[in-house]
């Protein structure tokens, strides 16, 4: 089974929390030079910034029309205009709102659609000018005596403006950064190897564990590594990943009790289980257009690659390499909602084992003396 989506998109979709079993379809595809692309290379204005802009010219076309209507009453509109423009008085006229509405339009169009800063103080001006106009105008006018129209186009006008500076400052200039880091990111990555194995990979082109077998757990850690002794704290680290194993050895072995929850056009299926001690855990069961040890090279063996096709983690890394089948990585997952979810860390140790045609992967949270908590992080374990 295959389907016509590129890698990085089956990787970021397809990939389970807790543990990854790929079987070989086909070759991989490269990643996109897309990434490796400047944000000015790509694209002259950003989607999002676009839309602040048409936001701001209906910010001057709505007043503008409002104005229009509001002309359009008892003596007609040129009478109006001439009361309104000509003999214009602060206490009565409305042709001054028209004139903040367009000074807003004029002032950010230029500064974020034709210079593209990328700073909030422009808006911050045209705000602030904005909302004391208004106010001082609401208090020492008399166009509340005027009707409904005396009270909609100052309201509108403040509420428009505020609008203007929520969406600049919460959604424009935030992703636009966040864009920003992930092609910095990107860049990095692309420029440094592999963080687990500097030289030249065995089997050709990928490191493989060495195999492991179900019951092999009988044996000491020092023939289970074999060509090192480890430390206390690593021996602690090597059976944690032992258990956090275990843990996935029973989610297999439990296929049949496995609760069905969804699926898509892909043949993508998502299943539960209730597991003893740990709570309901998910599942994600998917084909994927590449082999194991691709997955197995570019999951594992380059943690940094992860940002290039998993948007919502903005750091990976290895913090060390305990033996063959354990490691320590570091996650960090970026916020969400406009900073209402707060960016969270991970400090997980990782086994990896093979056994014949597939690569099993299992982790826990731990304890790592080069990450300690960190009060701009949310440390979350698991």
């Amino acid at each position: 089974m295959s389907k016509p989506r590129d890698f990085q998109h089956d990787l970021e979709r397809s990939l389970p929390a807790i543990a990854s079993m790929s079987t070989s379809l086909s070759q991989s595809q490269g990643f996109s030079p897309h990434y490796y692309v400047s944000l000015e290379k790509r694209k002259a204005i950003s989607d999002v910034r676009r839309t602040f802009c048409l936001f701001v010219t209906f910010d001057l076309l709505f007043v503008s029309l409002l104005w229009i209507i509001e002309l359009n009453t008892n003596n007609g509109i040129r009478k109006n205009l001439e009361i309104e423009i000509i003999e214009y008085r602060f206490k009565t006229s409305f042709f001054d709102i028209f004139v903040l509405a367009f000074f807003r339009f004029s002032v950010l169009l230029l500064g974020y659609a034709l210079l593209k800063l990328r700073h909030w103080w422009v808006i911050a001006f045209t705000t602030l000018v904005s909302s004391a106009f208004l106010i001082v105008k609401v208090i020492l006018s008399e166009l509340l005596a005027k009707g409904a129209f005396g009270y909609l186009l100052p309201i509108v006008s403040f509420v428009i403006a505020w609008l203007e500076t929520w969406f600049l400052d919460f959604k424009v200039l935030s992703q636009e950064a966040e864009e920003e880091r992930w092609y910095l990111a990107a860049q990095a990555a692309a420029s440094r190897g592999p963080l687990l194995y500097s030289g030249a990979l065995s089997d050709g082109q990928f490191y493989s564990p060495p195999e492991s077998f179900a019951g092999s757990d009988d044996e000491s850690d020092e023939a289970d590594v074999g060509r090192k002794a480890l430390t206390a704290q690593e021996k602690e680290y090597v059976q944690q990943g032992k258990e956090a194993m275990e843990v996935v050895d029973q989610i297999l072995a439990q296929e049949e009790n496995w609760k069905f929850e969804k699926n898509n056009e892909f043949g993508d299926v998502v299943y539960t289980i209730e597991i003893p001690f740990h709570g309901k855990t998910f599942i994600l069961k998917a084909f994927m257009q590449c082999s194991a040890e691709t997955v197995y090279q570019e999951v594992i063996l380059q943690p940094e690659r992860m940002i290039l096709w998993n948007k919502t983690v903005a750091a990976c890394q290895i913090l060390q390499r305990v033996e063959d089948n354990t490691v320590i990585s570091y996650d960090v997952a970026a916020g969400a909602a406009g900073g209402v979810v707060s960016p969270r860390d991970f400090v997980n140790v990782r086994r990896i084992e093979r056994r014949r045609d597939r690569y099993i992967s299992s982790g826990m949270s731990t304890t790592h003396g080069l990450k300690p908590p960190l009060s701009k992080y949310v440390r979350l374990e698991f």
